[in-house]
This record gives structure tokens, C-alpha cells and sequence, in this order.
């Protein structure tokens, strides 16, 4: 099985609008005013495309949970998806 590259950020988007959705309703139904829910919603993707780029930069650095041996020392194939 080969999973390509756009499918997980298809995934990824597709995400991304269905929880800022989310958040736009739940503000909306605690402030009972649409537009300032949907305001929030907008300002909740900006947000955490911001802070997840931020999280994935930290962890690219770090070293938790990832163990050498002499077979992953060798380059990772292209047609693999790790």
C-alpha cells in the first residue's frame, strides 16, 4: 500500500476547517452573536496553524523517541511514507 503526500494534507485541511467550525459554533452558542463566533472561528485557524508550525519545529529538534540502529542510519527510501 502507498499513501501519497496529498492525501494527509487534504486531511490536514479538511481538519483544520471542521474544528475551527467547531469552535465558531460553540463561540456563537456561549456569546449568542454569530458573527462574533465566526470571528473567533476565522481567528482560531490563524492561530493554530501558527502554534502547530511551532510545536512541529520543536519536535523536529528533538531527540525524544528516536532510537538509532544500523538500519535506519541508511537514507529513507522515496517511495516509503514514514
Amino acid at each position: 500500500m502507498t499513501v501519497k503526500k496529498k492525501r494527509h494534507i487534504a486531511k490536514a485541511f479538511t481538519w483544520r476547517i471542521i474544528a475551527s467550525i467547531t469552535t465558531g459554533i460553540i463561540a456563537w452558542i456561549m456569546t449568542g452573536k454569530m458573527e462574533l463566533g465566526m470571528s473567533i472561528g476565522a481567528l482560531d485557524v490563524i492561530i493554530k496553524l501558527v502554534f502547530y508550525y511551532l510545536h512541529e519545529r520543536a519536535w523536529y529538534h528533538s531527540t525524544f523517541g528516536v532510537v538509532h540502529t544500523e538500519e535506519n542510519k541508511k537514507p529513507p527510501s522515496k517511495n516509503k511514507l514514514i
